[in-house]
């Protein structure tokens, strides 16, 4: 009798290294075909950008070359992903199908279609638990449901122990012979050239990067990490953002680091909540949907933002004439990344000084961030905008130029991207701080009230 293989359908975990679905598959001692499907619902978004289709891209080909080297391989398919899987297990007779779960409501509404076709079909389709280190709805309040503050959800995360990282397999039950596509280009999904360069995908990388940040930043970087010239974080967003490492991996080495270093403690503990922030965002886009396309609280809806083209123009070219926020923009036009204090900045910026809503800003930023995430772009716009989870709400508006004293004091940031500004206060500004902030909180005392 021949021996029914098992699916395992890759998506935003494209390692073989902690991967939950693929450990599981593993254990089964059975063919497992590793298939990883472009959806065109997500190449055609709105949100879709090319450059981190094309990171993407290079996280597959890392990919393909592990799977290969402990005897599998990745199959490409292109099409619906019910579709695609369904005739997949068809031909290969395949009556399993695992996956690891999502918490995007696209993603929920995918994994539902999928698990309807399964049944149909008689196929057995398992979702398991590994995006993040304590999934969605283990975390409540003591009298239930979830939490909406991140303090107390902070303090609940961490009363609960760390699952350990599971390891990476010795070997993977051969693929069976399947005709597989070629890992496209960005171009021949549609989506043109990539026109910055990239910095390098796939596991390899993301462990890399790891080892170097424990080595050299993780012991110093509750001092260092708001400071973008001095380049101490840990750059490893687009790897998770991919799940070319696992959260549970880094929090391991976090953990390693404190426990052979007692007095780097308070500069660990930092550095973990920025994996707690991470937890918090997307149990909060599970657990309230609705923040995909408006405000967590619901009442700023009614914000009317003035929403003027020209200035979110010059905001997203980088031409507003306060210089720290200029050289944001260009580091993020020009990298594909930026510094958290500097999202922080801009996006207090053009919601409170340029009267533009929040959500131009998410857009621009999905569309050219390397490391764009939903529930972490959300999170972040609606919390500098004053509309999301925050305790502190729309009343807290950063000074660009005391936030550039602050934390570029020297210049050296700015001098790296917009030379042209010789001091703080040479170019013109487009609007004055001072009463773009006194019309700002007008505009949300009227929405409020």
């Amino acid at each position: 009798m021949a021996v029914e293989p098992v699916v395992v359908w890759f998506r935003r975990d494209l390692r073989v290294s902690d991967h939950v679905a693929l450990h599981r598959a593993c254990s089964l001692g059975v063919p497992i075909l590793p298939v990883f499907v472009f959806d065109p619902a997500i190449l055609q978004s709105k949100d879709m950008g090319v450059r981190r289709l094309a990171f993407l891209l290079s996280c597959l080909e890392s990919l393909d070359a592990n799977l290969q080297s402990l005897g599998s391989r990745l199959i490409i398919r292109n099409g619906h992903p019910e579709k695609v899987l369904r005739d997949l297990a068809k031909e290969v007779g395949a009556k399993r199908i695992f996956w690891n779960r999502d918490v995007e409501p696209y993603s929920r509404q995918r994994d539902e279609k999928v698990m309807e076709m399964a049944k149909a079909e008689g196929i057995s389709a398992e979702s398991f638990d590994d995006l993040l280190i304590h999934p969605p709805g283990s975390i409540e309040k003591g009298a239930g449901g979830p939490y909406t503050v991140f303090t107390p959800f902070s303090r609940a995360w961490l009363a609960k122990p760390p699952h350990d990282p599971l390891p990476r397999p010795k070997s993977i039950p051969a693929t069976l012979p399947v005709k597989t596509l070629p890992i496209p280009s960005t171009e021949d999904l549609g989506l043109g050239k990539c026109e910055i360069p990239l910095p390098p995908g796939g596991e390899k990388a993301a462990q890399e990067l790891l080892r170097a940040f424990a080595a050299k930043n993780l012991r110093r970087y509750d001092s260092i990490r708001n400071f973008p010239h001095d380049n101490a974080t840990s750059r490893l967003s687009p790897h998770l953002r991919f799940g070319t490492i696992s959260p549970r991996t880094v929090l391991a080495t976090a953990r390693r680091v404190r426990a052979e270093d007692p007095d780097s403690k308070k500069q660990v503990d930092v550095f973990v909540s920025e994996l707690i922030w991470r937890d918090f965002y997307k149990q909060i886009l599970w657990e309230f949907p609705h923040v995909a396309t408006g405000c967590f609280r619901r009442e700023y809806d009614r914000v009317e933002w003035e929403n003027d083209p020209a200035k979110f123009q010059a905001w997203c070219e980088g031409r507003t004439g306060f210089p720290i926020v200029d050289a944001a923009m260009c580091q993020l036009n020009q990298t594909g990344w930026m510094h958290n204090r500097l999202r922080m900045i801009v996006a207090s910026f053009l919601t409170k000084d340029l009267l533009v809503s929040w959500q131009w800003g998410e857009r621009y930023f999905m569309q050219k961030l390397l490391d764009g995430d939903l529930a972490a772009n959300n999170g972040g716009w609606q919390w500098a905008a004053g509309t999301g989870t925050d305790a502190q709400p729309y009343f807290r508006i950063f000074n660009p130029v005391s936030q550039a004293e602050k934390f570029d004091a020297e210049g050296k940031f700015i001098a790296q991207y917009v030379p042209e500004a010789e001091s703080l206060s040479s170019p013109a500004p487009i609007v004055d701080h001072a009463t773009q902030r006194v019309r700002a909180l007008a505009m949300y005392k009227k929405a409020k009230g």
